[in-house]
């Protein structure tokens, strides 16, 4: 079984596909890496955040397809490479809790945030990963 570094709750996937409908374009997030929001998962419509080589691929979340929308129902997500040296040994979950969402991520208007849970890999993860880095 393939060691993935990034997951979802079932609650922020209902979200992420109430987001998508409501917008009607395929999602993708950002961990952001403090300042202003805090280090949060912002999300964006894909196209309005422009990744770069910069940012590593942490995986995609799988909520399912939306007719017309998005074909393949796939949700990337990145973080800056500076910030994946910190963050490159925690499998990271994207969940929703009840708030105002950060500044720049669509969900703020819908009062519920996007957060991260995190839990360090354990060695035979670490190992695994090892042999497969992020890019």
């Amino acid at each position: 079984m393939r060691v993935e570094r990034v997951a979802i709750t079932p609650g922020a996937a209902d979200l992420l596909r109430s987001l998508r409908a409501d917008h009607a374009k395929p999602l993708m997030f950002h961990q952001s890496g403090g300042c202003c929001d805090g280090s949060a998962p912002m999300c964006f419509t894909q196209g309005t955040y422009l990744v770069s080589p910069a940012d590593v691929h942490l995986g995609d979340l799988d909520i399912g397809p939306l007719d017309d929308v998005d074909d393949t129902g796939v949700v990337p997500v990145y973080i800056s490479r500076e910030q994946f040296r910190y963050w490159s040994h925690t499998h990271i979950t994207i969940d929703v809790v009840p708030g105002r969402g950060a500044g720049f991520s669509i969900e703020g208007p819908t009062g519920h945030r996007f957060i991260i849970r995190s839990r360090i890999f354990t060695d035979a993860e670490a190992d695994e990963l090892a042999t497969e880095p992020a890019g």
